[in-house]
């Protein structure tokens, strides 16, 4: 009977260790969607960003989480179906990069979170009813700073101190534009500069808009128009700039890495890496309708001496000290 006894109870110790074991289930691997409108190869570095944020908060790609990138590859029509293509894979959350991959993931579903890595105007675009509290499936971060805008010209008019008429080349239809314009127009008053503005709302217009600021006496160009219109063409503008021997500053460092003169804007990113901390909180239960808007923190300021030798400029020793990064 002893014997029975400690048999039994042996068997109810092993029996009972064996239940943690059994009950101890397989770390969930979270799909996670990556929403581009433009060009993989172009995006490579706030693609990488966004997994080194992921990377920060412990996520390991396929071990507990797998990203699927997809990309229209710059054609808008397509872009629906890509993040209709996500939505079909169920993914936990998606994650789009810019206002051309946010529109339509956001006409894809209204139930799958969605985390803008970056836009110029979330509530003018209609992506949010407010930043503080975004009300739907949408939240993340915001690139909108239109002070920069007049910041860039006072750039321009320390490069070129003679700076007495600049050309600015806009586009009326996207949102963000207008402040970014009377932020230019309060920095163009206090600076003493007449601005030009040229409406550029399609790629083709923006050799006209060259034509045009050289024919009304232009010193130097600010570019405002960026996105599908302006960046898949960026070195084209970069040899026009050239062309036409007028200095040029941009709002992202895409353009001087094409060969522009310089630029002044948003670190992208620092805003793709931290979208990884948006994800990580849905991903444990947040709602993207209680997460509020955030907005840049980080800018960059960026030389490209080659451009200057080509329209004749002497960038000053106190600006380039300034620069973030200088391309020789």
């Amino acid at each position: 009977m002893r014997k029975t006894i400690i048999n039994f109870a042996l068997g109810a110790m092993l029996l009972a260790l064996s239940f943690p074991v059994e009950a101890q289930q397989p770390a969930k691997v979270h799909r996670i969607g990556y929403l581009i409108t433009g060009h993989l190869s172009a995006n490579a570095a706030r693609y990488e960003a966004f997994r080194q944020g992921l990377r920060e908060l412990g996520y390991v790609e396929g071990k507990n989480i797998v990203i699927e990138r997809r990309s229209s590859e710059g054609n808008a029509v397509r872009a629906t179906a890509v993040a209709a293509e996500l939505v079909r894979l169920k993914v936990d959350v998606i994650v789009t990069a810019g206002s051309t991959a946010t529109r339509p993931a956001k006409e894809s579903t209204a139930t799958i979170p969605i985390v803008m890595t970056m836009d110029s105007d979330p509530v003018g675009n209609g992506f949010v009813a407010s930043l503080a509290r975004p009300g739907g499936n949408i939240t993340g971060l915001s690139n909108l700073a239109p002070e920069l805008s007049g910041k860039r010209l006072e750039l321009l008019k320390e490069v070129v101190p003679s700076l007495s008429r600049v050309a600015v080349f806009g586009n009326a239809t996207v949102p963000g534009n207008s402040k970014m314009l009377k932020e230019t127009e309060l920095a163009a008053r206090t600076l003493g500069v007449k601005l030009q503005y040229l409406d550029t709302l399609m790629s083709k217009d923006i050799e006209t808009a060259f034509r045009a600021a050289a024919k009304g006496r232009a010193g130097a160009i600010l570019m405002l128009v960026r996105g599908p219109v302006a960046l898949p063409h960026r070195k084209e503008i970069a040899d026009l700039a050239a062309k036409s021997r007028l200095p040029v500053i941009y709002s992202g460092r895409e353009y001087v890495e094409a060969g522009g003169l310089m630029s002044y804007g948003v670190n992208l990113d620092d805003l793709d890496r931290r979208a990884a901390t948006y994800v990580d909180k849905i991903l444990k239960g947040a709602k993207p309708a209680d997460l509020p808007i955030q907005q840049p923190t980080r800018f960059e300021f960026i030389i490209n001496l080659k451009a200057a030798r080509q329209i004749g400029l002497t960038i000053p020793p106190e600006i380039l000290a300034r620069a973030d990064r200088v391309i020789k």
